[in-house]
């Protein structure tokens, strides 16, 4: 990055970017092309951030580090497997998986995972937030406010998929009928994600390479999937 300055532009730049989409994504101006949408612009955002002068290194995406985010990533799924399964067999914390969206077939769901999940959301997510967003930021304010800064937009940026999947799950479907309950629904995504992209964060941080936080992220958002099919097909139900 050549300068702080810079820095700020691009980060300000892409979050602009960032809005504009999020908002027109939620009003569902791309139906069913909103996953390939969003794989473009997160390209389009990365190419245009190496364009000016953001290097392979400060996106994440030097070769020599992807060995330490494969072991970086890789701890970090197993954490979070041991995590989601104990939620699925503990009786009070299981309907937090009880989701509609995990009632399909088998062959839905590995078409969820690997391209609703995988390609459509990890990939251009982590591009643009711990990539090009961690990148800027951090180069603009240092490592702990750039990480803070980027880290708030990634729980932003889940308003409106909370406002449209709310109510497909069994533990949040009464709050979504009324406006303080989604209200209170949103608040705890952003802030949840908010967290959850920290936490990417500091893996990328850590291990210096996109890789860790894309399989993190992968885990969060596959694994969570693959259990919840487990709890919504379980005998008798």
């Amino acid at each position: 990055m050549r300068s702080p300055a810079g820095a700020a532009r691009a980060f300000w730049a892409t979050v602009a970017v960032l809005a504009i989409f999020s908002v027109v994504r939620g009003l569902g101006v791309f139906g069913g092309l909103a996953d390939l949408a969003t794989v473009i612009v997160s390209f389009a955002i990365v190419a245009v951030a190496l364009w000016r002068a953001m290097t392979p290194a400060e996106l994440g995406l030097a070769r020599a580090d992807v060995r330490a985010g494969v072991r970086w990533g890789m701890g970090a799924f197993a954490l979070v497997l041991v995590v989601v399964v104990a939620a699925a067999v503990v009786p009070a914390t299981s309907g937090f998986l009880d989701d509609s969206r995990a009632d399909v077939s088998v062959g839905a769901l590995v078409v969820e995972v690997v391209v609703g999940i995988a390609i459509g959301t990890v990939v251009p997510e982590e591009l643009v937030f711990r990539g090009v967003l961690l990148g800027a930021a951090m180069a603009r304010w240092g490592r702990r406010r750039g990480l803070v800064a980027a880290s708030l937009v990634f729980g932003l940026w889940h308003v409106f998929p909370t406002l449209s999947t709310a109510g497909g799950n069994e533990m949040f479907a009464a709050a979504d009928t009324s406006s303080i309950g989604r209200l209170g629904l949103v608040v705890g995504a952003v802030v949840s994600t908010s967290v959850a992209g920290a936490v990417f964060g500091w893996l990328r941080i850590r291990s210096r390479s996109l890789v860790a936080p894309m399989i993190a992220h992968l885990s969060t958002n596959g694994v969570a999937l693959v259990v919840a099919w487990f709890v919504v097909h379980r005998p008798g139900r």
